[in-house]
């Protein structure tokens, strides 16, 4: 599974990677705010942790960006302010969890995994679509290359996948993968369908996701 980590402070950034990745995370660390919402815009994750206090650009306001922009990743919040007014605006913009400074690793840890917990049972471990397979095992996409989808990303793309060549309305979408999360809505799908487009192209498959925000979507294998 794959984690954003945005924390200034260098040697806790390294220390909480490295615990993460030994904890067999794939951990995309940055040390700013716009880098995590650069990061936010080319791929998708399974939980993004936030320190609140950033340069260039803090915590609360990449998680204000994320919800306006219906990235609905579970996020928690790290800050060393004690201040109830932190930790009751990052909830109330939607942040899902939330650690004062100083913290053990292990809390952290044993929070992100709660974080992350699989949803989903899949029944299929390999599926295979056209030039490209899909593992339930490593959440990996291989085609000519290989890459790791996040899981909303697996669950979309497996979605796509059983229904090769078939329209799928946005309704359906949203029902199957989304079916318990209110705030999901069109831009949501379409977001991930950006993200699964991208990673096609990175594994070098020829199949393609046609379709547009409010209507359908279908994916085409080659023949």
């Amino acid at each position: 599974m794959r984690i954003l980590f945005a924390e200034d402070t260098a040697d806790l950034n390294r220390v909480v990677t490295a615990m993460l990745e030994h904890a067999g995370y794939d951990v995309d660390s940055v040390m700013d705010g716009e880098a995590a919402w650069q990061k936010l815009q080319e791929n998708g994750y399974d939980a993004v942790i936030l320190d609140i206090m950033m340069p260039k650009k803090d915590g609360l306001s990449v998680l204000r960006d994320m919800r306006s922009e219906h990235i609905l990743v579970p996020v928690m919040m790290l800050t060393a302010k004690a201040e109830v007014d932190d930790r009751v605006e990052g909830l109330n913009l939607g942040a899902d969890d939330y650690l004062p400074k100083p913290f053990s690793m292990k809390e952290l840890l044993a929070r992100v995994n709660a974080m992350t917990r699989r949803r989903s049972v899949y029944e299929t471990e390999l599926v295979t679509c056209g030039d490209f397979t899909l593992d339930s095992r490593t959440f990996a996409m291989q085609a000519e290359n290989t890459v790791r989808l996040s899981i909303k990303e697996f669950e979309l793309m497996q979605l796509l996948a059983q229904h090769v060549e078939r329209e799928l309305e946005e309704a359906f979408i949203l029902e199957h993968i989304w079916e318990k999360d209110p705030q999901a809505n069109a831009d949501t799908v379409y977001l991930y369908v950006s993200y699964l487009r991208r990673k096609l192209r990175s594994v070098a498959s020829d199949a393609v996701i046609e379709g547009d925000r409010g209507g359908w979507y279908r994916l085409v294998v080659s023949r």
